[in-house]
């Protein structure tokens, strides 16, 4: 039985049921050092966390997505400044809230088009309907579906999206949102193929990362987490389907629509390998994605001091001391202030977190990746009464024991 630290630590987590299970890697300087897996995939069938379990990885998609763009870029396909528009003529005529939770006709036109950066730093002032109580709320979960899976084509759903008003100017603040999805459909449309196949082409084959997929092959599914989250008593138990309808029970052959927000199933070793384009300067094992140079534009703090002291997610805030924002990924200014969310680390560590419990970073100050993957998936309101904080606290106890592994 694995004894190390960060293991047995976890297994508290699982016996007080804070947790059904999680999977944790460390690897550092060329070596995974530590890995590790507690409790459980599936809470009621009692199938254990195993090295190779496939995790839904939610917005940890979105740096994977933003590294595609950024491959893109120095192709010469876009600049950041240029408007999305060249490449997504429907959303030329954008209309912006004059309040977020306003009227859905109380709007001004947008004062220009949003552009590649914007997508790629959430200032594009697209949103999450479920971050709103006004009548947009409503609006974005009946004009595209469920944040991971829908129904609707590509080409349907970008008509839909660019019938939606801005909730902010373009470039105006940081607005965590749908911007990601938007931008894996431009780069989809820019390669005449589908998201997987440009994500297949450009990273997950150089990297061989076999097990991410948006669609888990029928021989791998024995092998993926059920969901888990809580019941009205704040028990563990296994979900039906993911919380507020995000993702379809299975998702269908059929199904065009591929979330570059947050549609990726993966795995710690396969993550482990795109993590460490981050302390490699843009190449693994000698396999180069991205230059040096572009990599950095990708990891520096994009956001002003004003756009910092305001963002926010669910009323809390994200930049205000200690981390940053670059293109996908938060990124650590100020060491001393930066804690475990969203990434901590030492300075120009960065990471992007799961709304289901998955959390990695890359910390090129000591050459570092750690990884936690889990299936933790409370609702909005259970949240709001307290219950589901626990994967924070493992993810804090998580990375205090790595630092001195």
């Amino acid at each position: 039985m694995t004894t190390d630290p960060i293991t047995t630590t976890l297994r508290s987590f699982v016996d007080e049921q804070e947790i059904a299970g999680a999977a944790t890697l460390v690897w550092r300087d060329g070596a995974v050092i530590q890995h590790g897996a507690i409790g459980w995939r599936d809470v009621e069938a009692k199938r254990p966390v195993e090295r190779d379990t496939l995790f839904r990885i939610a917005s940890m998609t979105k740096p994977i997505t933003s590294v595609v763009a950024l491959m893109l870029l120095e192709e010469g396909h876009f600049a950041l400044d240029d408007p999305i528009t060249r490449w997504v003529p429907e959303l030329a005529n954008l209309q912006v809230l004059r309040a977020p939770d306003g009227p859905l006709d109380d709007t001004v036109p947008a004062a220009r088009p949003p552009t590649f950066e914007d997508l790629l730093t959430h200032r594009a002032g697209f949103t999450y309907g479920d971050f709103h109580t006004g009548p947009i709320a409503q609006a974005y979960a009946d004009a595209l579906g469920g944040d991971i899976d829908t129904a609707l084509t590509p080409e349907a759903w970008i008509k839909q999206l660019a019938m939606l008003p801005l909730i902010d100017q373009p470039g105006h603040a940081f607005h965590y949102g749908r911007s990601t999805d938007l931008l894996g459909l431009i780069m989809a449309r820019i390669e005449d193929a589908s998201l997987s196949q440009v994500m297949q082409r450009k990273i997950f084959d150089p990297l061989e990362m076999k097990d991410t997929h948006f669609t888990v092959p029928r021989q791998k599914r024995h092998r993926r987490a059920a969901a888990c989250g809580f019941d009205d008593a704040g028990r563990l138990v296994t979900l039906p389907v993911v919380p507020g309808g995000a993702a379809f029970a299975e998702r269908p052959d059929g199904m065009t629509y591929e979330s570059g927000g947050q549609g990726l199933w993966s795995t710690l070793d396969d993550y482990l390998a795109f993590a460490r384009l981050f302390v490699g300067r843009g190449s693994v094992n000698g396999v180069r994605l991205l230059k040096p140079e572009t990599l950095e534009l990708l990891t520096a703090n994009r956001l002003t001091d004003a756009q910092r002291a305001t963002s926010q997610m669910l009323g809390m805030p994200l930049f205000a001391a200690g981390h940053g924002f670059g293109m996908g990924v938060a990124v650590v200014t100020e060491p001393d202030q930066a804690t475990s969310t969203p990434c901590g680390g030492g300075m120009g560590a960065v990471g992007w977190p799961s709304a289901y419990g998955g959390w990695w970073r890359a910390d090129p100050s000591n050459n570092t990746v750690l990884i936690f993957l889990t299936h933790h998936m409370p609702r909005l309101d259970q949240l709001a009464n307290g219950i589901g904080f626990g994967v924070y606290a493992a993810i804090e106890a998580f990375q205090e024991i790595a630092r001195d592994l």
